[in-house]
């Protein structure tokens, strides 16, 4: 066999690569290119890990909030301490909605409701008063509420951040709301009544006409037959001339009702015919 014939049927050998070598199908310059681009984005990356790192270890404002919370910061008082503090220059700020705080109204303080009373006309609105009507409302009062879009925004332009606030509701939890709110804007100086106003004793809160501030707690039909604690304690309640009085009024109400309703049934079987005038 020649010795070109042998050249010709051996298998191809590929040369091993050198240190530094360019790999087939890149230039020297587009790999290098290659390369500094690679290590742009991992200092990038890098960057990016270091920023996330930095962000982690600051605390967030949902964290701030809690440790003001945890460390007494954020005061919370009782319905004892509110005249003290308005004396040493405190604002209340009085986040009720308007069916609570024009039931006894506080005397100087700031109103901003927290939540509004639902009056949109729609099926799912209507839904949904219906629901808190029959999940308790008829029996305490109170209906469907709905943010106060606007709350932040009133809140800022009656009351400087410079300002010592009080927040207070009547049950005391939308007034803790409110001060994580007013924390978060900026505000520094902040206490809240621990329990509302329905934990405050009569004549603690100063109110216009000095109504008892938690007469505003209170409605539906327990209110109406003076079922309620405050009315209790103030005889206008079921012991009294006057609750014994709602009470007959109700059941005359009841049977009055239960009245209508048999005579319409019966009439529209036929059973009855309308009185002619």
């Amino acid at each position: 066999m020649s010795l070109a014939l042998l050249k010709s049927s051996a298998p191809a050998v590929a040369a091993p690569r050198r240190s530094g070598a360019v790999a087939p199908g890149c230039s020297a310059r587009g790999c290098r290119k290659a390369f500094r681009s690679s290590s742009s984005s991992s200092s990038a990356a890098r960057r990016a890990a270091a920023v996330r790192v930095h962000a982690s270890a600051q605390p967030s404002v949902e964290q701030r909030w809690d440790a003001q919370v945890t460390e007494g910061k954020v005061r919370n008082v009782t319905g004892a301490d509110i005249r003290s503090y308005l004396a040493d220059g405190w604002t209340l700020l009085d986040v009720r909605p308007p069916s609570e705080a024009s039931k006894a109204r506080i005397t100087g303080a700031v109103e901003v409701p927290m939540f509004l009373e639902d009056e949109e006309v729609s099926l799912s609105s209507f839904i949904k008063r219906a629901s808190a009507f029959g999940m308790g409302g008829w029996w305490l009062g109170g209906g469907h509420m709905v943010p106060n879009p606007n709350f932040m925004g009133e809140v800022q332009a009656k009351v400087p951040k410079s300002a010592k606030v009080i927040v207070g509701c009547q049950k005391g939890l939308r007034s803790l709301a409110a001060c994580e709110q007013l924390s978060l804007a900026g505000y520094d100086t902040l206490a809240w009544v621990n329990g509302g106003f329905d934990s405050c004793k009569a004549g603690q809160v100063p109110t216009v006409g000095d109504v008892d501030i938690r007469y505003a707690g209170i409605g539906g039909l327990s209110e109406a037959i003076g079922w309620t604690e405050v009315q209790q304690e103030q005889n206008k309640g079921l012991g009294s001339v006057d609750g014994a009085l709602k009470i007959v009024g109700l059941i005359l109400v009841a049977d009055l009702m239960l009245f209508a309703s048999e005579y319409v049934q019966a009439f529209m079987e036929g059973k009855v015919s309308l009185p002619s005038l």
